[in-house]
């Protein structure tokens, strides 16, 4: 079993800023969750966690190749973490990196010579260099740091103040929105009519031609103007039996433009080698219009039934988005919307806000199922101290209730029955606080979609959204850790613990 040490890079010191009090807070959160980095050792264990995703065996590498790869691990760590934080876009975080002596530090690519700095691809990378279970992984093994290794490395090696508290965990779920438009059946016709005829102009560009009465883009034209004659007498007397007709024109043409994109497929199968197009950007082409010729008949039927045949569709049979199959139906009955289209989110955190568990749901099931799993998770597999669980009436049931009186763990999930609710808000003390604090988990659930994950959420399939979540759950934590109280006496940081193959 060999083994090595990873080096962090030599840094030149920062420059003293006379700046605002936005930069000086900046400054003192990047220099803290530094420390926090190299105190905890989570930046070797990312190392290790990457390499592991990436079936790296060290033993087949030189000590140079090894160092060459961990430097690349810990940059795409501390680009995510930084990238989150600042809420900036990849292009802009580029720029910003570039020009920012701050960021430069904290990435580690600052040197006397000069500065390295990354193009928007490479941060495009960081963000995919490990999955979503690798940085799931990454956030447990944080929470179990805090939870289980006692006050010494809770307040002393951490540099805390107070330890954290985990005696009580604050649940609730939400929408996870997924970046698409609203699912129009007859809106989605038109999504698969342009994706094909621009996937066909690429061909068409590359010199491989089939015969067509018009060009690929005029297509669009056609399309817009049948979406536009669908809205036009939508509040009319006759508008029933026009919106019909429209449809039967839009069905005709997606009909045709369907067998135009797979002729000229075909082509692009049978003469690649004609042409200058890469490997890669023949497969991307012909994944574009395989997905959608694909599901062009499933859509076709669904404007039909819900439009001429006026029958409704089970939520499980719809098409919601032609290119994000694992978006689900919400409904939750929200002031500001009704209906949501996205997946749902689980969330618990602590006091202090730190977050301890969270799962993105494939397959929309009720709240009340997330908790007997969620108490296996914290305190089976986590080994959490937790005294106390709260949530609002949507996780309450008889079973949970048994259940958390088994385990010994008080009951805070708010009772679905008002005068249960009044007789404990009564006669139970500290019920109504609970059920306060908990009322701050909303709050929570804010800060990381909106300032960590951004509205929309910039990440397209159910992987990476569940990928983008756990790195802005990693880039919270770090965030709330930072911002806490700290010790007047640190204490020395101790050499870093060596990594096994």
């Amino acid at each position: 079993m060999s083994s090595f040490t990873y080096q962090p890079q030599l840094r030149p010191a920062l420059a003293l800023v006379q700046g605002p009090k936005e930069y000086r807070e900046e400054r003192d959160l990047f220099i803290r969750i530094d420390d926090i980095l190299t105190r905890s050792g989570l930046e070797h264990r990312f190392i290790e966690l990457s390499l592991k995703h990436r079936q790296i065996n060290i033993e087949h590498h030189s000590a140079k190749s090894i160092d060459h790869i961990s430097q690349a691990a810990v940059l795409s760590l501390r680009g995510n973490i930084a990238r989150h934080i600042t809420q900036l876009s990849h292009r802009n975080f580029c720029v910003r990196v570039a020009d920012s002596a701050l960021l430069q530090w904290f990435l580690q690519i600052g040197r006397v010579d000069g500065v390295k700095a990354f193009a928007k691809s490479s941060s495009d990378r960081f963000a995919h260099s490990v999955d979503a279970s690798t940085l799931h992984s990454l956030n447990t093994e944080l929470v179990t740091l805090l939870a289980n290794a006692g006050e010494e490395i809770n307040t002393t090696s951490l540099n805390l103040a107070e330890p954290i508290s985990f005696e009580d965990v604050y649940f609730d779920s939400t929408c996870l929105k997924a970046p698409i438009h609203f699912p129009v059946d007859w809106v989605l016709l038109r999504d698969a009519v342009r994706t094909l005829m621009k996937a066909t102009l690429l061909i068409r560009k590359t010199g491989l031609l089939h015969r067509m009465p018009q060009e690929p883009l005029s297509f669009l034209s056609d399309i817009n103007t049948l979406c536009m004659k669908m809205t036009a007498k939508n509040r009319t007397k006759d508008g029933k039996k026009h919106r019909k007709a429209v449809l039967r024109e839009m069905k005709k043409l997606s009909k045709r433009v369907g067998k135009h994109a797979s002729n000229h497929l075909k082509i692009l199968e049978n003469r690649k080698n004609e042409i200058d197009l890469t490997d890669g950007g023949i497969s991307q082409i012909s994944k574009r219009i395989n997905n959608i010729l694909q599901q062009l008949p499933a859509a076709i039927k669904q404007a039909h039934e819900r439009i001429i045949g006026g029958r409704r569709l089970a939520n499980k049979d719809k098409i919601l988005s032609l290119y994000d199959p694992d978006v689900q139906v919400l409904k939750r009955g929200k002031s500001n919307a009704e209906v949501e289209f996205g997946n749902k989110l689980w969330l618990g955190e602590t006091r202090e806000g730190l977050i301890v568990d969270y799962m993105l749901e494939k397959e929309q099931t009720s709240d009340t199922r997330h908790v007997p799993a969620a108490i296996n998770r914290l305190i089976e597999e986590q080994k959490l101290p937790i005294k106390s669980i709260w949530g609002d009436r949507g996780l309450h049931s008889a079973c949970n209730e048994k259940l958390l009186g088994q385990k010994n763990i008080r009951s805070g999930l708010c009772p679905r029955d008002v005068r249960d609710l009044s007789d404990r808000l009564a006669n139970e003390a500290g019920m109504r606080e609970g059920l306060k604090r908990r009322a701050g988990t909303e709050a929570r659930i804010s800060i990381l979609i909106r300032n960590f994950m951004g509205t929309p959420t910039r990440a397209k399939g159910f992987e990476h959204r569940d990928m983008m979540l756990g790195w802005a759950v990693f880039s919270h934590n770090l965030w709330v850790l930072a911002r806490l109280k700290q010790s007047s006496h640190p204490k020395e940081i101790e050499p870093p613990e060596q990594i096994a193959a």
